[in-house]
Parts: structure tokens; C-alpha cells; sequence
């Protein structure tokens, strides 16, 4: 299934680090908070007062809150207006 955002949404997908301790223990994905950080997968065409900036593979921070979870074939998705978004990480 897949899914196309419309009009000024953006669909996000997490962007998960793996997490080790000093001593090497990786910490499973449970125990901490979601990340703040996600995946571009795909962005709609904007509208007539927005302009998309955004676009697939962009990493982006948003807030802790934003947006609409949806769940597809077990992968968490992020449905979020681009106005929501509060960065776009650069390296």
C-alpha cells in the first residue's frame, strides 16, 4: 500500500539511531522516547499559499507532538503539515 500526501502534508518516517551504551549494551527501541527526528518519504504538491521546501530523503526534526501516526504493514509512518516542521538537518 502506499500513501500520497496532499495538498501541503508531509509523510515522515522515523529516522532511528542506533542507540549503545559506554559499554556497549544497544538499547532497544522501547525503552526510550521516540525520536525527533525523521525521514522525508514522500511530500504533497503544496498549495496555492504553500510552497513545498521539503522533499523525499530530507531528514527533519519536529515537535515532540505534531501530526497524525499511521501504521502500514508494520512500519510507523508521520503525517504532518509542512508548517509543523521546525528544521531540516544538513550534515
Amino acid at each position: 500500500m502506499k500513501l500520497k500526501p496532499m495538498a501541503d502534508n508531509v509523510l515522515l518516517k522515523s529516522h532511528e539511531t542506533q542507540e549503545t551504551t559506554a559499554s556497549g549494551i544497544i538499547l532497544a527501541t522501547t525503552s526510550k522516547e521516540k525520536p525527533a527526528i525523521y525521514e522525508v518519504v514522500s511530500a504533497g504538491p503544496g498549495t496555492k499559499d504553500v510552497t513545498m521546501t521539503v522533499v523525499p530523503g530530507d531528514k527533519v526534526v519536529v515537535g515532540k507532538y505534531t501530526g497524525t501516526d499511521v501504521t502500514i504493514d508494520k512500519v510507523e509512518y508521520k503525517f504532518v503539515k509542512q508548517d509543523d516542521i521546525l528544521a531540516v538537518v544538513t550534515d
